[in-house]
């Protein structure tokens, strides 16, 4: 694929791919179909008189000491953000607003003879804390559908970004060429009121929710598919079925899999690089847009969202160096070896979890369920028993468990994406619900500008008087 695309071509893309905007009325009808923005607005003064008086009561109650360590180690263990979407728990992984990803599984809604929960069930549950009805989520669909055509100019960078150009890098920039159209930098030029600021930030995540599978298939597209123009938006399908249809992938599975897989990524409380940065640099009231392409700046990290292609990248090399049929006694030689050289097993371990991951688990048993006799997923459950006693035996790890990269990848690979470079992508369309459903609450509480004290060694020496 040549490296620029021609302004002829461009402009012909642009007319083909032009979405054909719904009438006002279609879009009113819709909007009270799944009425989301009414129910968060019924929820927030509640939310705040109980933030101000629990705030009256604790404010100075201490909640947490800090150390030497935790500022020298990436503040981990450090209690000092409030984030309300979901709690991950050491011992028993994420919860999203108190439910696990089984609950969630078994009781948001699903497509019409799917198995797996809807995204959009995922994001009502964020926002509101509610289990949303089959009608609310539907309603959802069909709104995210109606505002997912992108504008002109977006298009036209995205069909003349360089083949070279990582496909993270092209969704961060595509995604902060989207600010143009920020409801929310219009209104706050125009003097809202800092009480109102949650509702154009509702309306910007909506529209970037909506827009995200467009600029994804798109990159998608011009990357791996010769620059094929993404097929319209159906307003009949739900979100992820829109995507997998943009980019053509049409296996009934590969849909469920986007399903489970853009729900299970979409949020891991606020601590996370993704999450966080999208919280600090929305606490400067940048708009939604430049708050997430922030958080995905951090997302396209080796240590954040790039995790999952090390994992495809050390299994492939497990596959040259033993082979795919390794017995359990050669595995465990590779590992010890892999160990003893200063290397690490890539997808195990975590930051915080002291368990198996959920969201392991959940992509476990689809491929128990799906594609069980998958060589390559055979081996990620041979390494599933044989890693974490090796690393247990080790007296180093305190997490010898898989995270959710030690399996994703595995199965994107088995229906046929196998652009490693690209995952990523897939991982910052699903975590912008979590974070854009913070990003509301955010604003909805009022929270201020993030501006944490920072120290010298000279300084942390003489405080500690050493």
């Amino acid at each position: 694929m040549a490296l620029f695309r021609n302004v002829a071509s461009s402009c012909l893309r642009q007319q083909t791919y032009a979405l054909t905007a719904p009438a006002a009325s279609t879009l009113q009808s819709r909007r009270q179909a799944s009425d989301l923005k009414s129910v968060l607005a019924d929820k927030i003064p509640a939310a705040i008189e109980e933030v101000k008086a629990f705030r009256k009561q604790h404010g100075n109650t201490k909640v947490g000491e800090i150390t030497v360590d935790m500022m020298y180690g990436g503040m981990r263990g450090m209690k000092g953000l409030v984030t309300e979407t979901s709690v991950l728990d050491a011992d028993e992984g994420i919860r999203f607003r108190g439910y696990t990803i089984p609950e969630c599984q078994e009781l948001l809604p699903k497509a019409p003879g799917g198995e797996e929960p809807l995204p959009e069930g995922l994001f009502w549950l964020l926002l509101t804390g509610e289990i949303p009805t089959e009608d609310q989520v539907r309603g959802l669909s069909k709104e995210w559908a109606d505002r997912a055509a992108l504008p002109s100019h977006v298009v036209t960078m995205l069909n003349n970004f360089p083949a070279s150009m990582h496909p993270m890098s092209q969704f961060a920039a595509a995604i902060s060429a989207l600010n143009t159209g920020s409801v929310f930098a219009k209104a706050y030029s125009d003097g809202l009121h800092k009480s109102k600021y949650w509702e154009p930030t509702f309306e910007d995540s909506m529209n970037l929710i909506a827009k995200l599978p467009v600029v994804a298939a798109t990159i998608y597209n011009n990357l791996y598919r010769d620059g094929a123009t993404p097929c319209p938006i159906d307003t009949n399908k739900d979100w992820s079925h829109n995507f997998t249809s943009m980019i053509e992938y049409n296996d009934p599975m590969f849909t469920e899999l986007m399903r489970l897989y853009l729900t299970i990524h979409s949020d891991h409380e606020g601590g996370n690089v993704s999450a966080h940065a999208t919280h600090l640099v929305g606490s400067a009231l940048s708009d939604p847009y430049l708050s997430f392409a922030a958080g995905m700046c951090g997302l396209a990290g080796p240590l954040h969202g790039l995790a999952n292609q090390e994992v495809l990248v050390f299994l492939s090399k497990v596959v040259k160096d033993i082979g795919l049929e390794a017995t359990d006694d050669q595995l465990k030689e590779y590992v010890w070896g892999l160990l003893k050289s200063g290397q690490v097993v890539p997808g195990y371990g975590h930051a915080v979890l002291r368990k198996t991951d959920p969201r392991y688990t959940c992509q476990r048993e689809f491929a128990l369920k799906h594609l069980p006799k998958d060589k390559l997923f055979n081996l990620v459950s041979q390494l599933y028993m044989i890693v974490p006693p090796i690393l247990t035996e080790t007296g180093k790890v305190k997490n010898p468990w898989p995270n959710v990269d030690a399996h994703s990848g595995v199965l994107l690979q088995y229906y046929g994406m196998k652009e490693m470079n690209y995952y990523t992508v897939l991982f910052g369309v699903s975590r912008a619900l979590g974070v854009t459903a913070s990003l509301i609450w955010d604003r909805a509480l009022g929270l201020p500008l993030e501006r944490p004290k920072s120290m010298s060694t000279e300084g942390l020496k003489k405080l500690v008087k050493a």
